[in-house]
Order: structure tokens, then C-alpha cells, then sequence
């Protein structure tokens, strides 16, 4: 009883992020409506690559033109683990490393899993165009201006600590049901990480190698481009890494505002209790998970 004063003052956070919300939907609808244009050409087109062949156009007997596939598409599942394979070699040149991949790719193919994994590596790898995309530059600015990295630190800390669920709910109503809400929470929760390593990469730069750049009449630019970022390299390689593996943890969250992929079956598995269902699916993700995490790799010799 002596304590209802305190919650009869209740601070209105909750009404406080309703009125922002209302306020950037009625505001910023067609900043959003170009967001979601963006978002669904990119997911679109790494979709378009990973399940179907690459088509030319051909003209037919009667005169008319049409697109036909460069090959079968049935192979164009081996057409895409081979580009997986050559990859890997490129990144790693480690024969055991491409055969694990090899091996981890005929699995899904065996469970019969191919094109809800390719739905959620487009999810991923969109995640991780967005999220290096910005989290580069922005870590490199924040190693640059330590103010603006402890301005930014706490809100890093609410993006990574904040329940991925709460995202959804102005995803959806901003961008309705789909692969974009899904994306959209997915590099809000895996942003930090590229700006976080970035930052460690860049800031860790041993003095004695910036002062001998510039010793040597080297610009800025030159600092950053030949000095700061081939040594920061293992760590924002390792921020990639980390950016791969966090969105493939939000497959199954995505899947609850309409995303496609593996997250799907896990989601129908629990519905109806399903324990083979959701075993294999789930088995599925952690294959693709250690795929991912062996083809990315990297370690400073």
C-alpha cells in the first residue's frame, strides 16, 4: 500500500516509444517504403542466384523471343556448392576444410532441406551485406573519435541486450509480414558486432607502424588504407564471422514475422510438437552454422 505512489508515478516509457513509433509512421512512410524497396532487391536478387540458374535469350521457331536456363535446374544445386567450394579453398586453401563443406552441403541435400536453407543463407548473407556495409565505416569512425564511441557504447549495449522480439513489433508495423521485418530485426541485433570488432581492429593499430607511415609523408587516407585496415583485417574478418553466425541464430525469430527458411520447420515443428521434425531442422541449421564458420575463418599468422 505504501508503495502505490511509485507506481502511480509510473515513468511512460512504454507510451513514450508508442507515441515515436506513431509519429515516424505517419512521417516517414516514404523513407520506409525506399527502406523496403532496398531491402526486398537485395534479399530478390541473392535469392534469384542461390536457386536459379542464370538464363539467355533465345528465339523460338515462331519468332518469339524467351529466356532459357544455361543449364538443367536440378544441377544448379551443385552448380552453387561448387561456388561454395571454391570459396572456401580461396579463403582457407585447406583440403579438409572444402571436403567438410562438401560433406555439410550433400547432407542438406540429402534431408531434402535445399531450398529452406537458401532462403535462410539469403537472409544471412543480406544481414551481412547491411551489416558490414555500415558497420565498417562506422567502427573505423568511432576508432577515430573516441567521444563518438562512448556516446555510442550505450547504445550498442541496448541493441544487443534489448529482446530481439521488441524489434519485431515496429518491424511489422512499418514493413508488414515478410523477409524484410525479419532482416530488418536481424541487423538491428547484429549490427554491434561489425562496429565493436572494427573499432577493437582499428584503434589497436600499433603507434610505432602509424608513426613510421607518416614519417614516410603518408596521408590519412594512406594511414587508413594501407596501415590501419590490413592490420585490423583479422578482426573485422572475425566481426563478419560473428555477423554470420549471429543472423543465423535469428532464422527461427525471423520466421515468426513471415520470413522464409529453416526457421519455418522449427517453428511448425514446436507447433505441433513434432520432435523429428524439429531435431532435423534444427540439426540442419547448426551444419549450415559450422559451414559458414569454417569458410570464415581467419586467423592472423
Amino acid at each position: 500500500m505504501g508503495m502505490t505512489w511509485l507506481t502511480d508515478t509510473k515513468i511512460p516509457v512504454g507510451k513514450t516509444a508508442k507515441s515515436v513509433f506513431d509519429w515516424l509512421q505517419d512521417v516517414g512512410g516514404p523513407v520506409f517504403d525506399w527502406i523496403a524497396w532496398v531491402m526486398e532487391t537485395l534479399i530478390n536478387g541473392i535469392l534469384a542466384v542461390l536457386q536459379m540458374p542464370p538464363h539467355y535469350p533465345s528465339t523460338l521457331d515462331d519468332g518469339t523471343r524467351t529466356w532459357v536456363p544455361l543449364y538443367p535446374e536440378d544441377l544448379h544445386p551443385f552448380v552453387v556448392i561448387a561456388f561454395f567450394l571454391a570459396l572456401t579453398w580461396v579463403l582457407q586453401r585447406n583440403w579438409k576444410t572444402a571436403l567438410l563443406v562438401l560433406v555439410g552441403f550433400l547432407f542438406i541435400l540429402n534431408q531434402d532441406y535445399w531450398e529452406e536453407t537458401t532462403e535462410s543463407l539469403t537472409l544471412v548473407l543480406s544481414a551481412a551485406v547491411v551489416c558490414m556495409g555500415l558497420g565498417v565505416p562506422i567502427g573505423i569512425a568511432a576508432a577515430h573519435r573516441p567521444r563518438l564511441y562512448a556516446w555510442m557504447r550505450p547504445l550498442l549495449d541496448l541493441m544487443q541486450t534489448l529482446p530481439t522480439f521488441v524489434y519485431l513489433i515496429p518491424a511489422i508495423v512499418f514493413f508488414g509480414i515478410g523477409m524484410v521485418p525479419g532482416l530488418l530485426a536481424t541487423v538491428i541485433f547484429v549490427l554491434p558486432a561489425p562496429i565493436r570488432l572494427t573499432h577493437l581492429g582499428i584503434s589497436r593499430t600499433p603507434m610505432a607502424l602509424k608513426e613510421a607511415a607518416q614519417a614516410f609523408g603518408a596521408t590519412h587516407r594512406q594511414l587508413l588504407y594501407k596501415v590501419e585496415l590490413p592490420y585490423a583485417m583479422p578482426q573485422i574478418m572475425t566481426g563478419l564471422n560473428q555477423t554470420i553466425m549471429l543472423s543465423l541464430s535469428m532464422v527461427v525469430i525471423a520466421a515468426l514475422v513471415g520470413a522464409d527458411g529453416l526457421g519455418v520447420p522449427v517453428v511448425r515443428a514446436l507447433n505441433s510438437v513434432n520432435t523429428a521434425l524439429g531435431f532435423e531442422s534444427g540439426f540442419v541449421i547448426v551444419v549450415v552454422a559450422i559451414i559458414l564458420d569454417r569458410m570464415l575463418r581467419v586467423e592472423r599468422k
